[in-house]
C-alpha cells in the first residue's frame, strides 16, 4: 500500500538552464604518480654518506666535539645529509619529492660554506685568510670534502636530477634566517667563553676581540647581503635552466 499523492505540492525552485562551477586549480603531483628512481636515490644516497664522511672525521680530527659541531660547515653537511637521505628515500620508493623551499636550502647552505672557504678563509690574498698549520691529512681530507665535494655533488644533483622551476623567490629571505640565527649563536657563544680561549669565534671575520662588535657586525651584514644576492642567483638559475626529467616531445 502506497502513501497518497499530496494535492498541493509546493513550487520547487526553477532549475537553472547552465550551473557554472568555480574554477580549480588541480596541482600536478596530486594527479601524476612518481616512478621509482633507483639511480637518482642510489647517488643521494652517495652524497649523504659523503657529507657524513666529513662531519666523522671532523669530529674525530682532534678537539672538542662541541667546538666542530659549532660550526656553520658541519651543521649545514648534517642538514644536506638529512636531506638527500629523506629525498634518496621518496626516489627509491616513488613517493613525492620534498618540498623545493628544504631541498633549495640545504643547496644554498652547503654552497654557502663551500664559498666562504673558498674566497674568505682559504684564499691566500683574503684578509680572513687562516693558515692549517695542523698539517694532519685527514682534516686536509675533511676540508676538501665539505668545502669542495659535497657542494659540488649538491650542484650535480640539483642540476642533472632535480626537476626545474621548484625555487621561488620569497624563500630566498626565509634562508637567510638560519645564518642570521646562526650569527647570534656564534656571538653568544663567544661572550660566554673565556677572553683568550682557544676558538673562542670560530670565524676570523667574526672575531670580536680583533675587529670589535662594530667591525665584525659590519662584515656579517656584508656577508649577509652577498649571501642574499646567492640565493636570489640560485633562483634565476633555476627558473632558466633546462629540466632534466621532462621528456622530449
Amino acid at each position: 500500500m502506497t502513501a497518497p499523492i499530496p494535492r498541493d505540492i509546493p513550487d520547487l525552485p526553477p532549475i537553472p538552464g547552465h550551473v557554472v562551477l568555480p574554477p580549480t586549480v588541480v596541482p600536478a603531483r596530486a594527479v601524476l604518480i612518481p616512478a621509482r628512481r633507483r639511480t637518482v636515490a642510489a647517488f643521494r644516497g652517495l652524497i649523504a654518506l659523503l657529507a657524513l664522511t666529513g662531519v666523522a672525521i671532523e669530529l674525530l680530527a682532534g678537539g672538542a666535539p662541541t667546538t666542530a659541531l659549532s660550526h656553520f660547515t658541519i651543521q649545514s653537511g648534517i642538514l644536506l645529509a638529512l636531506v638527500m637521505l629523506a629525498s634518496a628515500r621518496c626516489a627509491w620508493s616513488a613517493h613525492h619529492p620534498l618540498p623545493g623551499a628544504l631541498t633549495g636550502a640545504a643547496l644554498f647552505y652547503v654552497v654557502t660554506a663551500g664559498l666562504v672557504h673558498h674566497l674568505l678563509l682559504g684564499h691566500a690574498s683574503s684578509p680572513f685568510a687562516v693558515q692549517d698549520d695542523t698539517g694532519m691529512a685527514w682534516q686536509t681530507a675533511a676540508t676538501h670534502i665539505l668545502h669542495t665535494a659535497v657542494p659540488v655533488a649538491a650542484i650535480l644533483d640539483w642540476l642533472l636530477l632535480t626537476p626545474a622551476g621548484r625555487l621561488h623567490l620569497r624563500q630566498a629571505p626565509v634562508w637567510l634566517l638560519y645564518p642570521l640565527a646562526y650569527l647570534a649563536f656564534t656571538l653568544a657563544r663567544g661572550e660566554l667563553l673565556l677572553p683568550g680561549s682557544q676558538d673562542r669565534y670560530l670565524y676570523p671575520f667574526l672575531d670580536v676581540d680583533q675587529h670589535g662588535y662594530k667591525n665584525a657586525l659590519g662584515n656579517a651584514l656584508l656577508i649577509g647581503l652577498a649571501l642574499y644576492a646567492l640565493a636570489v642567483l640560485l633562483v634565476a638559475l633555476d627558473h632558466i635552466r633546462p629540466d632534466p626529467l621532462r621528456r622530449p616531445r
